[in-house]
């Protein structure tokens, strides 16, 4: 498991050690990460100011990653860094980000490190880092050891990560490999269509901002007295004072969005989702509701159902779903024209949970293992 060692920094010769950052429109999240995915630094540096300055960015970026270097006693071997869509992956560029508006036209992120830190730079989006980190480390070896314990041969390969927080961000891992696609954009769940709201992505629903204006609208409040997303989670539950049944009504809305969007990925990818971002800690208001969107039904025009995806979806933080989800019901099946049986399990089954490492934790141990895997 991805751990943090908070005594001072050892880098004998024998470890690689690999410089990483999560980019946002708040904070940059810098960590040294070492052998079996541990964080020997870890901090943070507020860019909530500098959004429309680009050059004061780049500086904070350049000093996060000195600051680390600082504390090694030896050089390391790379610098791996996420940010959101949409960046070109194998130019090294960061394009227009809507929450960076600095960035706009492009920014030659790679080349820059490299030139000032001469060291290989590997760049990617954080979507992909964070999903590429559950599948290494923390939710797919999780969900294939819960298996192994039930004596079940099944094994999942394949992966989609998927984050709730500021914005909605998504990546997809197959075979150890990330899914880039031939522009550096696979994986942008952001820009599907809003079942609730059809002329929006779904992001409008399944964001921070999604939250505060149901909230409002549901609340009647003001604009200046809308509560934080977290601060909506508390009125939910009864732990804060306010409107409850609009605080319940936003985290449905997210759940019936995201769910549709997922079941769309599903789809398309066939394979377990991992849940991360700030939001995912409210996953008891959601996640029933998100699981029971990907399991519902089309109408047909002839009056018939059709299940949403072929495959059946479970909530694996609700222990009786997660039971039954490890269950394989096999069956014998005849070879036609022989005297050969097979066994064959006629129930598809995917597993929907959350973030076993923490959303950037996650996002290191991905870009420790992408910068790993292009050195050798």
């Amino acid at each position: 498991m991805l751990v943090t060692n908070k005594k001072t920094m050892e880098n004998n010769n024998k470890e690689t050690v690999v410089l990483t950052m999560d980019g946002g429109g708040t904070n940059l999240v810098f960590a040294a990460v070492a052998d079996e995915y541990r964080i020997i630094d870890r901090f943070k540096i507020s860019i909530a100011k500098k959004r429309h300055n680009l050059n004061a960015i780049l500086k904070s970026i350049i000093s996060g990653f000195a600051r680390l270097m600082e504390g090694l006693e030896s050089k390391p071997a790379a610098i791996s860094l996420g940010f959101p869509g949409p960046i070109d992956a194998k130019k090294g560029i960061v394009g227009d980000l809507d929450n960076l508006p600095a960035f706009r036209g492009g920014v030659a992120m790679t080349d820059m490190l490299e030139e000032y830190f001469h060291l290989p730079v590997f760049l990617n989006n954080d979507g992909d880092l964070f999903a590429m980190g559950e599948a290494i480390e923390g939710f797919l070896p999780f969900l294939n050891n819960e298996l192994s314990k039930k004596g079940v041969s099944k094994r999942y390969n394949n992966l989609i990560g998927v984050t709730f927080g500021t914005g909605f961000g998504g990546g997809l891992i197959s075979g150890q490999k990330i899914l880039q696609g031939d522009n550096s954009a696979s994986g942008e769940i952001n820009r599907f269509r809003n079942k609730l709201y059809p002329e929006s992505s779904v992001e409008e629903s399944v964001s921070s901002r999604g939250l505060q204006r149901v909230y409002a609208r549901e609340s009647g409040v003001e604009k200046k007295d809308i509560p934080h997303s977290h601060e909506i989670y508390r009125i939910a539950v009864g732990k804060k004072v306010g409107n409850t049944l609009a605080a319940l009504k936003a985290f449905e809305e997210l759940a019936i969005v995201a769910g549709d969007a997922i079941a769309n990925a599903i789809s398309l990818i066939d394979a377990p989702v991992v849940i991360g971002g700030g939001i995912s800690a409210a996953h008891r208001l959601f996640l029933p509701r998100l699981v029971q969107e990907i399991n519902s039904k089309f109408k047909q025009q002839d009056g018939k159902k059709l299940p949403r995806t072929e495959v059946k979806a479970f909530n694996l933080e609700e222990e009786s779903s997660f039971e039954e989800f490890l269950q394989r019901e096999e069956k014998e099946l005849d070879v036609p024209f022989s005297q050969i049986t097979i066994k064959y399990n006629e129930k598809k089954k995917v597993g929907i949970g959350i973030s076993k490492l923490g959303t950037d934790k996650a996002v290191f141990a991905g870009a420790y293992y992408i910068a790993r895997q292009n050195l050798s």
